[in-house]
């Protein structure tokens, strides 16, 4: 990422719609009996730490990290009660059975090796402990999409390079990798919701954030940059009044 406050406006409010039913799959009670009993939690790719917000209102002892400093940093910043760190799966810097619950939001389709790195957040897991991710289903993406057609619409030069996760990006095949990665009682389900957005805001912040995928608009003569835009404008009007229609997949699992 570029500019991670430009994530935290964008992106960050698009990924907070499914942290309540994350943190309830992960297993995090809403209530604790005391400090002892406080959920040790590790918020996985945290990004600017809507997950870590959740968490720490439920009481819960949350370690977060992520792989961008500048993301890492800004989630310290926010959340001062946890503690924030720089690491990348699929290696992290903890020891075995270290964390009661696991709650990776949108961050396992970032990894570069899928397997990996599901068997590094069981291996940090305690026995007994749950781990749950989210993953965008991409048909469904039409917040991203929209933005997707546009580049296309204006003819603009640049891909974007595939994601490991594409393969097993499916609920069957996804549960498949988690049960060989360790996890017992799998189980997906599907999260539907609509995103509210301001046109010119939603462009400008996704691009802004940077990364792969959208961080090139930036970088394209001004005159590409205008027709990417005016068919952004056109292609997110039908949303504008209910917001995007917007997809993802929750899976969870436990380790014995």
């Amino acid at each position: 990422m570029t500019d991670a406050e430009a994530y935290e406006r964008g992106f960050a409010r698009l990924s907070a719609h499914t942290v309540t039913a994350l943190l309830d799959r992960a297993g995090v009670p809403a209530r604790h009996d005391g400090p002892g009993a406080r959920t040790r939690v590790l918020d996985a790719g945290c990004g600017s730490g809507v997950v870590t917000a959740g968490a720490l209102a439920r009481g819960a002892r949350v370690t977060a990290f992520d792989s961008d400093a500048a993301m890492a940093g800004l989630a310290a910043r926010r959340h001062p009660e946890a503690e924030v760190l720089v690491a990348r799966l699929p290696r992290l810097p903890f020891a075995d059975g270290t964390f009661d619950a696991v709650a990776g939001n949108f961050i396992i389709n970032h990894a570069p090796d899928t397997a990996a790195a599901l068997r590094e957040l069981r291996r940090v897991l305690r026995p007994g402990g749950t781990a749950a991710l989210t993953w965008w289903k991409s048909s469904e993406m039409t917040a991203t999409g929209v933005i997707s057609d546009a580049v296309e619409a204006a003819g603009a030069p640049f891909g974007t390079p595939p994601r490991p996760l594409a393969a097993s990006a499916g609920p069957g095949r996804f549960a498949a990798l988690m049960r060989a990665s360790g996890f017992t009682g799998v189980a997906v389900e599907t999260l539907r919701w609509r995103h509210p957005f301001d046109p010119d805001g939603w462009l400008a912040d996704v691009v802004a954030a940077g990364g792969p995928r959208f961080g090139p608009i930036a970088a394209q003569p001004a005159s590409t940059r205008a027709r990417i835009r005016a068919a952004y404008i056109r292609l997110a009007a039908p949303y504008a009044r209910e917001g995007f229609p917007v997809c993802a997949h929750l899976a969870h699992g436990t380790t014995t």
